[in-house]
């Protein structure tokens, strides 16, 4: 695998901006691990942080670089701090960065990766796991594939209740929490929006530890994606919000998605 650190700007925040990419290569001779790129177009995970790390924590809390060298995709870590994958109502656009701007950025670099919806996978924990979701259901043309471990899915249920910020942070995200059920933020409303506008679904995981403080967000968001036939893998299983577990998971999600040892 090729590890890159990129520095670039973003015309949709104004500001320069990080992402670490992940790239297949072609092995043979490197101990203890086999590379693999069939020379094909690449399929690509975009991955998502959580709300206390940045770009850099896949790679320093998991051996995430270790566990795709044989499938032959592309990872993209992008950095997007504390806008919880939003157009905030005061601040960054963070939603049209990462949704509209940052594939087709990663795309102009690496001509290789897929422009394909069935080819385009996001995955995120918490926070991320959030946002995941939420660019899996409010844009499925371009991500075909959304996984969230441990998220934070009911983001009425988090602006309300949960001590993870001020009010007057979370007003800054997401705007007045009284008008946060409803919005497109709302992961609720964008399932059923997505459900009845015709448009493509995308497939769904989901997983959460049974001792986590978001486990009640998940169990109903699961109940509520069922109830309108997504096409979703639940699992849950004993475990905390914790890495421990986000590593074990994600080496599930990467035997979930449509991809194998032997590329793509």
């Amino acid at each position: 695998m090729a590890l890159l650190h990129v520095d670039f700007f973003s015309d949709v925040l104004g500001m320069c901006v990080e992402m670490d990419v992940i790239l297949p290569e072609n092995t043979s001779g490197q101990i203890g691990m086999e590379g693999k790129n069939d020379g094909g177009k690449w399929k690509t995970m975009y991955l998502l942080h959580g709300m206390s790390d940045d770009h850099t924590i896949w790679q320093r809390r998991t051996s995430i670089e270790r566990y795709v060298s044989d499938k032959g995709i592309a990872v993209v870590m992008p950095s997007t701090q504390l806008g919880w994958y939003t157009d905030m109502y005061m601040g960054h656009k963070w939603y049209t960065y990462i949704a509209k701007e940052l594939p087709a950025i990663c795309r102009s670099f690496f001509p290789n990766m897929s422009d394909k919806r069935e080819d385009t996978f996001v995955c995120g924990l918490s926070m991320g796991g959030y946002g995941a979701m939420k660019l899996a259901l409010r844009d499925p043309e371009t991500f075909g594939y959304g996984a969230s471990l441990s998220g934070g899915l009911d983001v009425e249920d988090t602006v309300c209740n949960l001590s993870l910020g001020n009010e007057g942070y979370w007003t800054d995200v997401f705007g007045p929490k009284d008008e946060v059920k409803g919005s497109f933020n709302d992961l609720f409303q964008a399932a059923c929006d997505l459900k009845a506008s015709g448009r493509p679904l995308p497939k769904l995981y989901m997983w959460c530890g049974e001792q986590d403080f978001l486990y009640h967000q998940n169990v109903k968001m699961r109940d509520h994606l069922n109830a309108l036939s997504y096409d979703l893998t639940y699992e849950e299983s004993p475990g905390i919000h914790s890495w421990k577990y986000w590593d074990e998971k994600i080496q599930t999600v990467l035997e979930w998605l449509p991809i194998s040892k032997e590329g793509n």
